[in-house]
């Protein structure tokens, strides 16, 4: 079994899904007692928020780079960035190591393609839905990615850091995403959509969706998991 690194914290409350969904899937592959080989570097995300705020891309990915070289060279064989908004330094991660990235977007776009999915909606921070970073990974796929209007692109962001990341689960804010959901069904003819933050996850659930649900939390612990048990 490879040792996975996860870069972990932003925000913790999602980290703890990841940690439970790889060892889940490894005790579902493997049985008895096994658990997955894993190697936690958790930032801290008030610092990485403010990079975010402030533009400094460069400075997030140095602190990420130095969390990602750290789990290299404590042994782990891939690095796995716990969040789709840091996902946007990635590349520049990538360069200062010698084991790879499983990037989130790559893994989410295989899964959608297998399902035959042409045409999803995108919902996330305000810098994964409207930077490119994320969404050209999804087109350079034949992926054609739907975002939300700016009112709606604010409402979804701010429940993000004020309630998901600190751990409140509000049915208001539950209800608000689901009309948004709703919308671009609709409208924009989504046929899915995709949980393009990792903590979306804790408040939207298939049964609440009126389109398919691709939980990228979810997506990428399965991708660790095969990973790790690859060869």
């Amino acid at each position: 079994m490879k040792m996975i690194g996860l870069i972990g914290g932003m925000s913790w409350e999602s980290t703890v899904t990841y940690y439970q969904l790889i060892n889940e899937a490894v005790k579902e592959k493997l049985g008895g007692l096994h658990s997955a080989k894993i190697l936690l570097y958790s930032v801290d995300f008030a610092q990485i928020e403010q990079y975010q705020i402030s533009g400094m891309w460069e400075q997030s990915a140095e602190l990420l780079t130095d969390a990602a070289k750290s789990l290299e060279v404590a042994g782990a064989d891939f690095i796995v960035i716990c969040t789709n908004t840091m996902h946007k330094v990635a590349p520049q991660i990538q360069k200062a190591l010698h084991i790879p990235i499983l990037h989130i977007a790559d893994a989410t776009a295989d899964v959608l393609l297998a399902r035959g999915i042409r045409k999803t909606a995108l919902l996330g921070t305000k810098y994964t839905m409207t930077q490119d970073f994320y969404k050209s990974c999804l087109m350079k796929h034949g992926i054609e990615v739907v975002i939300p209007n700016r009112q709606e692109i604010e409402i979804v962001n701010r429940v993000i850091y004020e309630e998901l990341c600190v751990g409140i689960i509000s049915e208001a804010s539950r209800r608000k995403y689901c009309e948004i959901i709703d919308r671009l069904k609709r409208e924009a003819d989504a046929e899915a959509v995709i949980l393009g933050c990792t903590e979306i996850g804790l408040l939207i659930k298939p049964e609440n969706s009126v389109l398919t649900v691709f939980d990228t939390t979810r997506i990428h612990a399965e991708a660790a998991v095969a990973e790790a048990l690859n060869g």
